[in-house]
């Protein structure tokens, strides 16, 4: 069953039914004022913190999942009859309502019609403001003239503070304070508090929000929600909106909500257009303020533009036409835009995450965050990769989570040793050698940044420091110690047990650490690296190899962790992938466990994170079992992971299981069967039912997940292969056998590159011959002197 589709031209994802099996969301503003928004306006608004500045009240997990949010209803005064410019939450028959979302980069349209009422509704947040617009426009589609009442609604938090705000109700109850000042809602919180406006962790303090219409006269109000809804009602029946009328109620105390109204007139034909206005700051000052900069005719209609031209310019770094019409919609406009959302908001804000328990940057997730938007927004990237690296402590391991509002490098306090993820630290040797080879600025590795607790050092010797914190932690096979956990938070190999995927990270860690020393004739740096990897590889391959895959960890006891002798969690992904990704395995044992891959964890929803699924093991080892088989980290198809057997299928020239794995995946593929997977079609998420679930190929948690950055790497620098070095860009593609033809454009270090890439043999790898501007090379790595603004580059594979 199909929902909607690409609009690939305006860059839009199209809803044309509104009864989606589950709510499908899309984001609004930047780090200063966010906002989530529904295909059905659900959703709400939270000034710079998800969990400590939520001004907007959600319900998580309530029926429906995306209640309240942002509505509009419109009362007939003749009929008596109401409906939403939404089709929730009014829920009029589909028979007699029309509806269609347009969820934009940084927008969303509803449109709907409804008793000859044709609305529509544009809903963003004016680059740089702390305020959002509901740009509104209503047409007469009839032949009588019409006479409405418009109602605005949204439900106020009376605590910015989320846990307060839903749990805390025997002081929430009364905090909240309203007022109206000259037809604006003023939303008052702890008003006889001084304001803190910097200070998130201090709840307790005076905050004002405003609503106001700009382009039709209020004659009426409602700040308290139990007078605007009305006893034993919902959302959707509203008694003020039945009766059409305004009480003018002001909540002190209680469940605060903001309502205005106006009255309209509608000829046949006719239409009008009126603004609402909901942002940070007080009525009388901010709120008339905002208002008054709106009587400027089309100064929305300029905002909407000047935000469509920000983000359709951060999405033009690479473009690509392949011959599938679904990737090309992830490659160039919802791959890249989820990984930048992703990038923005980390996993501190959804319909799923409610910033209570994840407000801030965890470090493993936001470090690898960077790699599927370093090539979009480098500066932005370089910025947030300093924070990340000042999160470090001078021990060489890495705080578990930062907080950017109120992170202090150098007098941060240290992380006690029974806290410290294994994997953390390591994620920096991806992150920033793909840094340096984006940008081509080689000196960041001398830049100095404090560690978090103490001191200082450069950006090389921060990582040095990482490569150490593995190495004096590591076990009695000479594997990095599991700590309190690595990658996988469910599998518990104990401080002192090891872990075969972190020791493939320390791999990866230890030769980009000599490639990187070598950059600067630090022979000893690098002797010294590689004589540590040496060890490494030895320590791996006497005792990880379990004869057809790789395992994955030890107990401190010597209990082993995927492996043959295991009767649950037998085989693991990360170990087979990342013994690719990482150099590991010599190409036959590579082989082979990608066979095992492909023939124990591939199902047609994705790849397995482990089978089987744990249901009788020690659940203090095994905490996967948590969940039921099938789900989640108990062999489920976790979505971070996807990518990783998409790159190692790559990097052993395996076009068409590369392909097969990334499609099966992929959110688009299943647009016209979106009842099967239920979010959203556009965007990637964190995970997907397996096999052992009666419900396999649904799939939860839509967004903010890992997996859109690594999604997007992956197709970029492997499916496709351009992949920047630090002295040439090499354009390695490996690709289903049946593509014969792919055109790209790459915007890289200030040039255009237009890159063609011909397969007439139907190979899945193997560059025959490169054109560089006419200029012939038989290897397929461009040394960066011969490329330049304009370059037509032409790619023969054999």
């Amino acid at each position: 069953m199909q929902y909607g589709h690409f609009d690939d031209k305006n860059k839009e994802y199209i809803i044309t039914r509104p009864d989606t099996p589950k709510s499908w969301s899309n984001y609004l503003g930047n780090p200063q004022y966010g906002a989530i928004i529904t295909n059905n306006a659900g959703g709400y608004s939270f000034y710079k913190s998800g969990g400590k500045g939520r001004f907007m009240r959600m319900r998580f997990n309530s029926v429906p999942m995306d209640q309240p949010g942002r509505y509009l209803y419109f009362f007939d005064k003749n009929s008596k009859d109401y409906w939403s410019a939404s089709w929730q939450p009014a829920n009029k028959p589909l028979a007699e309502y029309k509806s269609e979302c347009r969820h934009g980069t940084g927008y969303t349209v509803i449109e709907s019609e409804y008793s000859n009422i044709e609305s529509q509704v544009t809903y963003y947040v004016p680059m740089g403001q702390s305020h959002e617009v509901w740009k509104v426009k209503l047409t007469n589609k009839g032949n009588q003239q019409r006479e409405l009442k418009v109602f605005t609604y949204l439900e106020y938090a009376a605590n910015w503070n989320a846990i307060d705000d839903l749990l805390n109700l025997q002081f929430v109850q009364y905090t909240a304070l309203m007022k109206v000042h000259n037809g604006i809602i003023d939303h008052g919180t702890n008003v006889y508090i001084p304001a803190m406006p910097d200070n998130f962790d201090e709840k307790d303090q005076g905050r004002h929000t405003f609503q106001a219409i700009q382009g039709l006269e209020v004659t009426g109000y409602d700040t308290d929600r139990e007078a605007f809804l009305g006893p034993y009602r919902t959302y959707a029946n509203p008694l003020v909106v039945e009766q059409g009328k305004s009480t003018n109620s002001l909540a002190y105390g209680d469940n605060p909500c903001g309502s205005l109204s106006a009255d309209m007139s509608l000829l046949p034909g006719e239409s009008k257009e009126f603004l609402v206005l909901v942002g940070i700051g007080s009525a009388q000052n901010k709120g008339l303020a905002i208002k008054k900069a709106y009587s400027t005719p089309n100064k929305a209609e300029q905002e909407l533009q000047e935000l469509k031209d920000y983000w359709h310019n951060r999405l033009k770094n690479f473009e690509a036409t392949t011959p599938d019409s679904e990737l090309n919609s992830t490659i160039n406009t919802w791959g890249i835009y989820n990984a930048l959302i992703t990038f923005a908001w980390s996993r501190a804000a959804s319909l799923i995450y409610s910033g209570v328990d994840r407000d801030g940057l965890g470090y493993r997730d936001s470090v690898q965050d960077l790699l599927g938007v370093m090539h979009a927004i480098p500066q932005e990237a370089k910025e947030r990769l300093e924070l990340l690296i000042s999160g470090q402590e001078s021990t060489g391991g890495a705080k578990p989570v930062i907080y950017p509002i109120s992170h202090k490098p150098g007098s941060e306090q240290p992380t006690p040793e029974d806290h410290y993820r294994s994997d953390d630290a390591l994620w920096l040797f991806n992150a920033i050698p793909a840094y340096v080879k984006e940008t081509g600025d080689v000196d960041f590795y001398k830049k100095t940044i404090p560690y978090s607790d103490k001191g200082e050092d450069t950006v090389l010797h921060h990582m040095r420091r990482a490569i150490e914190f593995s190495l004096k932690r590591s076990g009695k096979h000479g594997l990095p110690c599991g700590l309190m956990a690595d990658w996988n938070d469910c599998l518990k190999f104990g401080h002192d047990g090891e872990s075969v995927f972190v020791a493939m990270q320390l791999r990866l860690a230890l030769k980009e650490y000599s490639i990187a020393a070598n950059l600067f004739n630090m022979n000893e740096e690098a002797s010294w690296a590689e004589a540590q990897l040496d060890k490494v590889d030895k320590n791996i391959q006497q005792h990880a190899w379990d004869g057809e895959w790789y395992r994955r960890g030890f107990r401190v006891d010597g209990m082993k962790f995927g492996s043959k002798e295991s009767t649950e969690g037998q085989v693991y992904l990360n170990p087979q992938v990342w013994s690719v990704i990482s150099g590991a395995a010599p190409k036959q044992q590579a082989l082979k466990a990608m066979e095992s891959v492909k023939t124990q964890l591939a199902t047609p929803y994705g790849v397995k994170l482990c089978t089987p699924g744990y249901t009788q093991s020690d659940y203090n080892i095994a905490r996967a079992q948590l969940f039921n088989p099938g789900l989640k980290e108990n062999g489920g198809i976790f979505m971070h992971t996807q990518p990783w057997a998409v790159i190692a299928s790559a990097m052993l020239g395996q076009g068409k299981l590369a392909y097969e794995y990334l499609r099966a995946f992929l959110p688009a593929a299943y647009n016209t069967q979106a009842a099967i997977r239920e979010i959203e079609p556009y965007v990637l998420c964190q995970s997907t039912h397996a096999g052992e679930s009666p419900k396999s190929g649904v799939s939860r948690v839509p967004w903010l997940s890992g997996s859109a950055t690594w999604a997007y790497y992956a197709v970029t620098q492997y499916v496709l292969g351009i992949r920047p070095g630090y002295h040439e860009l090499e354009i390695d593609p490996v690709i289903p056998p049946e593509w014969t033809f792919v055109d790209i454009t790459r915007r890289f270090r200030g040039m255009e590159l237009n890159i063609q890439i011909f397969n007439k043999n139907g190979t899945e790898q193997g560059v025959k011959s490169i054109e560089v501007n006419g200029h012939v090379m038989e290897s397929g790595k461009i040394p960066y002197h011969m490329l330049e603004d304009g370059c037509k580059i032409k790619v023969t594979m054999n």
